[in-house]
């Protein structure tokens, strides 16, 4: 049995986790809930802001906004409330790459009942496996969904902000939950200087010659752009308006954007790829890699503590297991090409960070 705190069900391998003999966890007893002010009036000030670009953004391109979709509840929400609730002529985008048949049926789903355009690109699945097959091998000191994550959405983030200065797109608007991506990443909105100065191609990737120059041009780099090119804003709308896991599933069931909570659910929704990361993680860590993002959403009051009392577990079990929807640990390393003993950290820390 894995131990994890009563309040918030964080593992207790999780560094500084440190449960004490109550069953509570060092973030839950540090958790100060009057810093909840200090966190409002920041959401406030984001919430404020965003209002301001959703309207400047309109009529500025065939486009007021573009939104990322590979199916999940949070983006199909963030589409219905651009349209519905304030009008805005929104393109969906989807890059094709590992989308599960269920997350196909929503982005159908929703872009039907919402009558919105939706390009989709379908770029070599060759690359990707290639891709996948190297970090897999050669992952930081963070582990694989770090690693796989933190190169594969600079990929398709990076295929938004491009396919947005080809329309005149000022917007891109992502679907990203509090506590998405790393806060280091991003909080609410992408720097100024990450989109129009920092070359975004991994520097591990380069030096590893593993990669061919047309391979490596793949991934998003300003530089590449003119002087006076205009780049879009990146934001993220749900760092700004108030954000709750379980309204969020009913809401887009309610709104028939998805057609029940199994397909809304991130479990069943997800890349088939994240089965495979949360193995090797399992493997190497002791607990799930997504752990602590969920945990704090408990913490905070944004999820279930009983439903994910029930489904961490769950997850955990199918997953070391290889069985139910763990069988995708299987089937991802077949499709990559490489066997569960070659899962390997080989790389220091922030090896494949972008150089600011």
């Amino acid at each position: 049995m894995v131990q994890r705190c009563s309040r918030c069900l964080l593992p207790a391998a999780v560094a500084d986790s440190k449960i004490d003999g109550t069953g509570v966890c060092k973030p839950c007893r540090d958790y100060d809930p009057a810093l909840a002010n200090d966190r409002e009036s920041q959401r406030a000030d984001r919430e404020s802001d965003l209002e301001a670009a959703l309207e400047d953004c309109r009529g500025r391109g065939e486009y007021d906004c573009l939104v990322p979709f590979s199916g999940g509840k949070d983006s199909a929400l963030l589409l219905h409330k651009l349209v519905k609730e304030y009008s805005l002529k929104v393109l969906a985008f989807t890059v094709n790459v590992n989308i599960p048949a269920i997350a196909w049926k929503n982005i159908r789903r929703t872009t039907d009942k919402l009558g919105i355009d939706h390009l989709s690109f379908s770029p070599p699945p060759t690359f990707y496996a290639k891709l996948f097959r190297y970090l897999l091998k050669n992952q930081e000191e963070r582990g694989a969904v770090y690693t796989v994550s933190y190169v594969y959405a600079p990929l398709f983030e990076g295929d938004s902000l491009k396919l947005a200065m080809d329309k005149n797109i000022p917007l891109v608007l992502a679907g990203y939950s509090p506590g998405q991506p790393e806060p280091e990443r991003m909080l609410y909105e992408f720097s100024r200087k990450l989109i129009e100065k920092v070359d975004w191609t991994p520097p591990e990737l380069i030096r590893s010659n593993a990669f061919s120059e047309a391979e490596l041009s793949r991934f998003y780099n300003p530089n590449r752009y003119p002087a006076g090119t205009e780049f879009p804003r990146y934001l993220a709308p749900f760092h700004a308006w108030r954000y709750n896991q379980n309204e969020v599933m009913k809401a887009v069931v309610d709104e028939g954007l998805i057609a029940s909570t199994k397909n809304a659910s991130p479990i069943f929704s997800n890349y088939p790829i994240n089965w495979l990361l949360m193995y090797s993680d399992l493997k190497h860590f002791g607990y799930n890699p997504y752990a602590p993002e969920f945990c704090a959403l408990i913490r905070e009051g944004q999820a279930s503590l009983m439903q994910w009392k029930i489904f961490g577990p769950l997850v955990d079990f199918m997953i070391r297991n290889r069985i139910a929807l763990g069988k995708n640990t299987t089937s991802q390393l077949k499709m990559i090409g490489m066997t569960a003993d070659e899962l390997a950290i080989t790389k220091p820390y922030g090896a494949y960070d972008p150089v600011f």
